[in-house]
């Protein structure tokens, strides 16, 4: 009996994180799309000039950042060309070199400044928006005249007083790390396909 009782505690508490999950994804689901929309055509006109996404994050948000990259340069759902993406979460020689030469804020911006080109774009996720090195990998971006996107959560931190009329933003408005990450995942997932299939839109 008394394992029953302890199964059916469990039962509800991870019943709970789908129900937060899904009710957050609803609550947003209006704002949150045409922001969604809004990156895609941004990231399309980018790559049909050639350009390249850079994007970058930390922890949870670093994972995602190869996710996406992974699913630019071989594919989402259907056969398309690779497309030019680079995660700079990746590289731990570069990443460790950086931080131990010059300051962990510095990890993102210096390999901005070596690969980041005007047109290109930088995508950076931020589950609070206030990360110091995206903040300062933002700085040198916009020096390079890239565009930037912005995928992050709560009021969107430091990193929304950053951006600039041609920047987006597309901010999860939770207050829980999970919540915010899984709905960045539907983000990223959502542009992959808006990318999959933009001939069909504009042709």
């Amino acid at each position: 009996m008394k394992l029953n009782i302890k199964f059916m505690e469990l039962l509800k508490r991870v019943q709970q994180h789908f129900t937060t999950s899904i009710e957050l994804k609803t609550q947003i689901l209006n704002t949150i799309t045409p922001a969604i929309v809004s990156a895609g055509e941004v990231i399309i006109a980018s790559l049909k000039q050639q350009h390249k996404i850079l994007i970058c994050g930390n922890g949870g948000s670093a994972e995602q950042s190869q996710h996406f990259s992974s699913e630019l340069i071989n594919r989402f759902e259907t056969e398309r060309r690779a497309l030019p993406a680079i995660a700079l979460t990746a590289d731990s020689s570069i990443l460790t070199s950086i931080a131990n030469d010059y300051a962990f804020e510095n990890i993102f911006a210096r390999q901005i400044e070596a690969l980041g080109q005007q047109g290109d774009i930088l995508f950076i996720i931020s589950t609070s928006g206030n990360s110091s090195n995206i903040l300062k990998a933002i700085d040198v971006a916009h020096q390079k005249n890239m565009h930037i996107i912005s995928l992050t959560g709560r009021d969107g931190g430091k990193i929304r007083s950053q951006l600039l009329t041609n920047d987006r933003e597309i901010c999860v408005a939770s207050n829980s790390t999970a919540r915010i990450q899984e709905v960045h995942l539907l983000v990223i997932h959502c542009l992959c396909d808006l990318i999959d299939n933009y001939e069909t839109f504009y042709l």
